[in-house]
């Protein structure tokens, strides 16, 4: 993830997080001046077992930009990292039915993640409109009021715009322009939805490219009713486009099911919040225009699977 140069707090913290991460070692540790642009990467490493590694250094890593090798400058594998999250909740209709269940466990992880010292949670649900239930805040109890009055519209309000929508996609650029963008550090969406789009403005590139502008990662979580789309089914697509949203922006996919419930797809996305490596790099190519530009972050270690977002915005 780049962030903007003058964001002294940001650089000083990134030269802190250094020298923590190779505390012991001889190396000089990198100091960051002020016209320094860094480039931030979030990555979590699994096995082919799928368990989560947490144990690798600096050194264990490779990485280049646009095939280009870069020094690691920074590197950090601690937990207690600030994170700010945005709880996304698609209330549309497909979603009546499901909402309940998602309410409830979305309560218990926020209960159980949320360091009032650290964190701050904002909450957003979407259907026809999108609306802002509770701005960024650190206090649980803030945040449980908020989720009670996320549901779905009413039958009347139905009838009189004349139908439904689900705004996934102007939701998630909406998140990232307006609340994300602004912030430093750890920074990731949480989307629960079937992951159909349906009356947004904008398209999925820019609900991606949206949050990756804004050095955010999204984690998705299907959870569909399958009866909500009636005889002839429907909603299927949605598994693509959540998918292509989380590992583009280098956040995971969960999907709800039978023997999956939501509260165990939550529990999952707990443990990698936990389990991050933060590694940071300034670029050997200077930024003379405004582009994306390709990040490849590789395990040298054999069998272990790097989840990182493939493109940071290089900002003139």
């Amino acid at each position: 993830m780049r962030h903007h140069a003058t964001r002294r707090e940001f650089l000083l913290g990134a030269a802190a997080l250094a020298a923590r991460a190779a505390r012991g070692q001889e190396q000089e540790q990198p100091v960051f001046s002020t016209d320094v642009k860094v480039v931030s990467v979030l990555a979590t490493v699994r096995n082919k077992t799928g368990s989560l590694i947490g144990t690798l250094g600096q050194d264990d890593f490779s990485l280049s930009e646009d095939h280009r090798p870069q020094a690691i400058r920074y590197f950090s594998r601690e937990t207690d990292l600030p994170l700010t999250l945005g709880l996304m909740v698609d209330t549309s209709g497909s979603q009546r039915r499901v909402l309940d269940a998602e309410r409830g466990a979305s309560l218990r992880f926020l209960d159980q993640v949320v360091r009032p010292d650290k964190d701050k949670v904002f909450i957003m649900q979407f259907d026809s409109a999108v609306q802002m239930r509770q701005s960024l805040t650190n206090l649980v109890g803030k945040l449980d009021d908020a989720l009670a009055y996320v549901d779905s519209e009413t039958m009347s309000q139905l009838r009189t715009q004349g139908g439904g929508g689900t705004l996934l996609y102007d939701a998630v650029t909406q998140a990232s322009n307006d609340v994300m963008k602004k912030l430093t550090g750890r920074k990731a969406l949480i989307v629960l939805s079937d992951g159909v789009d349906y009356g947004s403005n904008g398209t999925l590139k820019d609900s991606i490219e949206a949050a990756l502008r804004a050095d955010t990662l999204i984690y998705s979580i299907l959870y569909s009713d399958p009866g909500a789309y009636g005889l002839f089914g429907g909603g299927g697509e949605g598994r693509g486009v959540l998918e292509r949203m989380s590992d583009e922006t280098g956040g995971s996919f969960f999907e709800v099911s039978k023997k999956k419930p939501v509260d165990e797809m939550f529990d999952i996305l707990q443990q990698e919040l936990r389990t991050q490596y933060s590694l940071g790099y300034v670029s050997d190519k200077p930024v003379t225009i405004s582009e994306f530009r390709s990040i490849q972050l590789t395990a040298k270690q054999k069998g272990l699977l790097v989840q990182a977002r493939r493109q940071y915005w290089a900002q003139r």
